[in-house]
């Protein structure tokens, strides 16, 4: 009962969030309500989901699973938070295949093209004004890093976990050992 339970929760939560951070709040809204972690947990799973590789939300659907149920739990919810986007998905794709030769489909393709390019150019500003600005000073270690790793990227060809590791490194040792201003 408790894997049927795990699964409706995660669906829901799919369903009623857009991913990321949106869904801290209806994860923490169910696992609290139904007793399967505490408050303190809820924050431990969203700090560890955070830092390890892939979606929060899955993250915490694998954390929160394991707490409640073992293994079995952690499948279950994982299923359930994948369900929505796995179907909307696959609707998507059916929609796309029969349209994709109409006119309509065309313009609508020649309108997001733009909007995705604006969005991926947004989120670069972003990044590079945290990344790079400390306070009202740039940042000029973290600019040297990082005008190193573009070349790494793309001049060198060398592979991004390789480019992170080296990131990491970097950082560790002019900002932590040597105590250069972050």
């Amino acid at each position: 009962m408790i894997l049927l339970k795990l699964f409706w929760s995660f669906l829901l939560i799919g369903f009623g969030s857009f991913g990321g951070l949106s869904m801290i709040p209806q994860i923490s809204n169910e696992v609290l309500s139904n007793g399967w972690m505490t408050a303190e947990q809820v924050t431990d799973i969203v700090a560890i989901a955070e830092m390890t590789p892939g979606p929060l939300g899955l993250n915490c659907a694998s954390f929160a699973g394991m707490q409640a149920a073992g293994i079995p739990g952690a499948i279950a919810a994982n299923l359930g938070v994948l369900t929505p986007s796995i179907t909307l998905c696959a609707i998507a794709a059916v929609f796309f295949h029969k349209f994709r030769s109409s006119r309509v489909m065309q313009w609508i393709l020649v309108g997001v093209r733009p909007i995705c390019l604006g969005m991926v150019v947004g989120v670069l500003i972003s990044l590079s004004v945290s990344n790079y600005w400390s306070g009202s000073a740039l940042n000029l270690t973290g600019l040297v890093i990082g005008a190193i790793d573009l070349y790494l990227l793309m001049k060198r060809k060398v592979g991004i976990p390789t480019v992170l590791v080296f990131s990491a490194a970097a950082g560790l040792v002019l900002f932590g050992l040597l105590g250069l201003p972050a």
